[in-house]
């Protein structure tokens, strides 16, 4: 059985905009106090995704987006080209070290330690499916700055006929949570998890702003607060997206202490600012065993290097800066993406040989400000970090039309027609993952899941 795990924000700050305006007083307070310390004066204006006529009006013609020279993935800091998987072990940590320090932050070593509790469990049935569902709380250990605090949201469902459990674990919205505005239209078709269900698969959901809020207001609270003990965030300390990706890796750790999970089959899936943050989870974390990034645009599967959609003045404008350590602001003034040591095929490239589908929307269907083709050739360019691991990554080179799954390795695309959403995506991404992570249960692992149940 496999289990797929969401994660998500459980406080009104982290809505979408188009849900609640949130107040970024704070917010840019902080910033500003982070731009004086780096010693910067202008940040470049972001593009305007809203008034085409805008001098900075974002870019969705192809002709202009540029081709760009990326950084060598594949070539050692000393010069020398990657000629093996040694080789690629040693460049791997230079460009962690990389992301670390311009890009997402440092893990601190004041990191809280996690506890977790099992607050609540019940039977059901689900698609005609008896499942067990439970629900986890993460209680951070606070002890050294009592004025910060975070209590992890993590609740999953397991179907009962499929043992051990293999799980995602994604980026989402909590229980009961419901939007401003008419009601939105239901999935055209099954929800993804009567989908994964039926396929055997479990699914999970971990909440985001538990973790630590998303505003850079906020940044005392949550487990950064707790790991900064009262002093504010330093240039390379950790911005909000390298939080919700170690919030994810805790989430899967309590998951896989669970006798009737795969603890060597749990992956993780998000969506826009939740993709960012589950491809950051997949490049820390070597024991997540797949990844289904959605949409995730700038700071994620898209090339910064490419003017398409968002750009780099966005991300380091009030709403967005806090997901990144300080230092990124430098890219937006007086440097720009082009300086930047790395780009985001090197991300993507840091989840090799595990398998990963990259997806997203189509530009005239609302899905052009993550940049779908921008994703691709990031992928494209990722590819030789399987390769040099005796995998297959991304099975063509070419932009595939639309509704075309590239799934023939282990690096994987697909381009829906269903806007800023996963949803079309989950049957191609339920396929990838049922062939990449095969079902195998020993006599002597079930006869465990079978005692644990009595």
């Amino acid at each position: 059985m496999r289990l797929w795990t969401l994660c998500a924000p459980i406080l009104a700050l982290a809505l979408p905009a188009s849900a609640q305006q949130q107040d970024y007083t704070a917010a840019n307070a902080d910033r500003q106090a982070m731009l004086d310390r780096l010693g910067i004066k202008e940040i470049r204006a972001g593009a305007d995704g809203f008034n085409p006529n805008a001098p900075n009006a974002a870019n969705y013609d192809e002709a202009k987006a540029g081709t760009p020279q990326l950084p060598d993935m594949m070539r050692l800091n000393d010069g020398r080209p990657v000629r093996n998987s040694k080789d690629w072990d040693r460049r791997r940590r230079e460009i962690v070290e990389l992301f670390d320090r311009e890009i997402y932050g440092r893990l601190p070593l004041t990191a809280p330690k996690i506890t977790w509790n099992l607050v609540r469990q019940e039977k059901a049935t689900e698609a005609g499916i008896p499942v067990v569902k439970r629900w986890l709380e993460g209680k951070a250990d606070n002890r050294a700055w009592p004025r910060a605090s975070a209590t992890i949201a993590v609740r999953y469902t397991l179907p009962v006929s499929h043992y051990p459990a293999r799980l995602i674990l994604s980026f989402g919205f909590p229980e009961g949570l419901k939007f401003p505005g008419p009601p939105r239209p239901g999935d055209p078709g099954p929800p993804y998890t009567e989908q994964l269900l039926k396929r055997g698969f479990g699914y999970a959901v971990v909440v985001a702003n538990s973790i630590q809020a998303d505003n850079g207001g906020a940044l005392k609270t949550g487990v950064i607060g707790i790991s900064l003990q009262g002093r504010p965030r330093g240039p390379e300390d950790w911005g909000v997206l390298r939080a919700w990706a170690w919030g994810a890796s805790r989430a899967r750790e309590a998951l896989a202490a669970d006798a009737e999970v795969d603890g060597d089959a749990i992956g993780i899936e998000g969506l826009s600012r939740y993709g960012k943050a589950a491809l950051v989870a997949m490049a820390y974390d070597p024991k997540f065993a797949i990844g289904f990034i959605g949409s995730s645009g700038a700071g994620g599967a898209a090339l910064y290097r490419r003017n398409f959609g968002e750009r780099m003045g966005n991300l380091a404008a009030g709403g967005e800066y806090h997901w990144f350590a300080g230092n990124f602001l430098k890219y937006a003034g007086p440097k720009t993406e082009f300086d930047l040591p790395i780009d985001a095929h090197m991300l993507i490239a840091l989840s090799a040989p595990r398998p990963l589908f990259i997806g997203a929307g189509t530009v005239d269907t609302g899905d052009g400000w993550v940049d779908p083709k921008g994703n691709f050739l990031a992928a494209v360019a990722a590819s030789p970090a399987w390769e040099i691991r005796g995998a297959k990554g991304l099975s063509a080179t070419t932009f595939p039309p639309e509704l075309t799954p590239v799934t023939g390795g282990r690096l994987a695309f697909r381009q829906h027609r269903g806007g800023h959403d996963n949803r079309d995506n989950w049957p191609s991404f339920i396929d990838f993952a049922a062939r990449e992570l095969p079902e195998v249960i020993s006599p002597v692992r079930e006869l465990e899941i079978r005692k644990a149940r009595r």
